[in-house]
């Protein structure tokens, strides 16, 4: 194990390399378990992946030693040591005081924070400023516009309504319903008006699950996408939406999507990260080669530009999903598989995902638009996300590299989530060892 937030790596690193790499840093440890442990409740059930982690139920006190990071605490149950998720556990009573407890919980989707930054225009200028993501809106308007004549859409999510203003403008629809919580709203109003739209666009303040329509709606459009496609999950939203306000035969925008992976170098990252250590100014900085990784390789990489020739095997799409028949509680756990065959030989930094969404045509026959964040396309905003293995292993052309990835939403903090991926290597050269196998968690928190 490399860090005490790094905790769910095998076949990469073990504990004991750890150990033995960064004897001051565990001897911290050791002294810090000899303060005295504070208790804490399990506030759902969790499932350790290796046996590094605990396994717990909703209600067990557990005894927290050290606070290692803000995402993992090396905790205590029945007698076994073991990493926790933090945002599992709340210090208090148990369960005669479980309503309390509840009643003083922070808000769960951080609403405030999140609605917060969408009611100022840095956010609105980075999206609006992103060619690639609303010309994509504004050319599947433009293409079905002859089909949006006298239609009823909902624009959800909508900041400052620029895809209800392509709407109105370039189609003739009999209504667009332009909902959006944040502040924003006041100012959607306002362009609205300036642009001439008032008489087809409302602008409705609130949340999607407390709005109300005066009809059902044939088209339900929202840019709902987040990192790694599901992250901060407003995608909840729309789905609450769809079933309460598209009418049956109505059109989802977009109407499908998928999470592409593909097995990568990274070797400008990992050099400004990891190797910068080992000779700067002349000087050995090695010791803390172990702190920077817990620091820059146990989280993903946001905004990420992967070049294509970074790429060590054909991408493949891992996560599909139908905005039709996809529930709420499908965004729970979602998990993918890849069978990867590695086409030139390499450093195996780690995985780069990103996402595909679709929009479907309304004529029959009509095109389907699709919005493309990965490599091979312009540039989005969203860029794409890295997940770096805790240390670089060669590949070579002809070797497999097989696993799964999970996409598992955090039970209390609803906008958050782990990814974890599994892989396994089978090396195509005799002379090598046949198989490496691997798993690492990567926490995703606002």
């Amino acid at each position: 194990m490399l860090s005490h937030e790094d905790v769910l790596i095998t076949g990469n690193s073990t504990a004991g390399d750890w150990k033995q790499r960064t004897p001051d840093m565990q001897t911290e440890k050791e002294d810090d378990e000899d303060s005295s442990p504070e208790e804490f409740v399990a506030l759902c059930s969790f499932t350790g992946s290796d046996s590094d982690q605990l396994t717990f139920s909703r209600g067990d006190r557990l005894l927290v030693h050290v606070k290692t990071s803000s995402e993992w605490w090396w905790a205590e149950l029945q007698g076994v040591k073991g990493y926790a998720p933090a945002c599992y556990l709340q210090q208090g009573a148990a369960e005669e005081e479980e309503e309390e407890d509840d009643a003083s919980l922070e808000d769960p989707w951080q609403d405030e924070e999140y609605f917060g930054s969408y009611g100022t225009l840095k956010l609105h200028l980075e999206m609006l400023s992103d060619k690639s993501r609303t010309e994509a809106y504004r050319q599947v308007v433009l293409s079905n516009s002859a089909s949006l004549r006298s239609k009823v859409v909902m624009d959800l999510g909508c900041g400052t309504g620029i895809i209800s203003l392509f709407c109105a403008q370039l189609a003739q629809p009999s209504a667009v319903y332009a909902v959006e919580a944040s502040s924003m709203a006041e100012y959607t109003r306002q362009l609205v008006k300036q642009n001439g739209c008032e008489e087809v666009v409302t602008v409705l303040q609130g949340r999607a699950e407390e709005i109300e329509l005066p009809e059902q709606v044939d088209v339900l459009v929202s840019e709902w996408m987040g990192n790694c496609l599901l992250f901060e999950f407003m995608v909840e939203s729309v789905l609450l939406a769809r079933d309460r306000w598209l009418r049956e035969g109505g059109v989802m925008w977009p109407s499908s999507a998928a999470l592409t992976l593909v097995p990568c170098q990274a070797d400008s990252y990992f050099a400004e990260k990891m190797a910068f250590w080992e000779r700067p100014y002349g000087l050995d900085f090695t010791p803390l080669q172990p702190l920077a990784q817990q620091e820059f390789f146990t989280k993903p990489k946001f905004s990420h530009l992967i070049e294509p020739d970074d790429c060590l095997s054909t991408p493949c799409n891992v996560i599909s999903l139908d905005m039709y028949t996809l529930q709420v509680k499908d965004l729970e756990e979602i998990t993918g598989q890849f069978q990867f065959c590695v086409e030139r030989s390499g450093s195996f930094h780690g995985f780069t995902a990103w996402f595909t969404v679709y929009f479907e045509s309304l004529g029959t026959g009509g095109a389907t638009v699709e919005l493309n964040t990965g490599p091979n396309s312009e540039p989005t905003h969203w860029k794409q996300t890295l997940f770096m293995l805790d240390r670089p292993i060669s590949v070579y052309a002809g070797d497999s590299i097989s696993g799964s990835i999970l996409l598992h939403r955090n039970p209390i903090w609803r906008r958050h989530m782990i990814v974890t991926l599994n892989w396994k290597i089978n090396s195509s050269l005799e002379e090598t060892d046949n198989c490496q196998v691997g798993t690492k968690s990567f926490p995703m928190w606002r």
